[in-house]
């Protein structure tokens, strides 16, 4: 029996909405990373993009454990002397809850042009509307 090699144009992507309300933010990023990637389903390769578009709303409401909110840092640094930029995840909730997910999902995914691939196939929303209603998106709860 040979072992089976997903084909990019036999790949099926759906779409899947999550509700990021009361989430705890690794718990959330790791399960949405994983759908991206497509390991949830039979037919993962790990050189195809096997995955799925996900939708995560209510970005707003995620929740740290511990005192993450303080003492978790969120930096940027544009290559020059100077200019590093830090900003605790405190602020960054309050400013743009969007990065604070899209940042620690890009991280679960492979640094490298496939990881970007899958990273595009990623909408992250502030409050419980999205506009992507066309392409008909299920439900997902997640584990645990």
């Amino acid at each position: 029996m040979k072992t089976y090699v997903a084909k990019p144009a036999e790949v099926e992507h759906k779409w899947y909405v999550i509700d990021a309300s009361e989430q705890t933010l690794g718990r959330l990023s790791s399960e949405v990373a994983s759908i991206l990637r497509g390991k949830h389903k039979a037919i993962y390769t790990p050189h195809v993009d096997t995955g799925d578009f996900v939708i995560i709303i209510n970005a707003e409401k995620i929740k740290l454990s511990g005192d993450k909110l303080n003492q978790k840092m969120y930096r940027t640094y544009s290559g020059y002397p100077g200019g590093l930029k830090e900003m605790d995840y405190r602020t960054l909730l309050q400013k743009r809850p969007e990065k604070a997910i899209e940042t620690a999902v890009k991280g679960m995914l492979p640094h490298n042009r496939l990881g970007d691939k899958m990273y595009k196939k990623l909408k992250v929303y502030k409050g419980s509307e999205h506009p992507h209603q066309a392409q008909k998106p299920e439900v997902r709860e997640l584990r645990g």
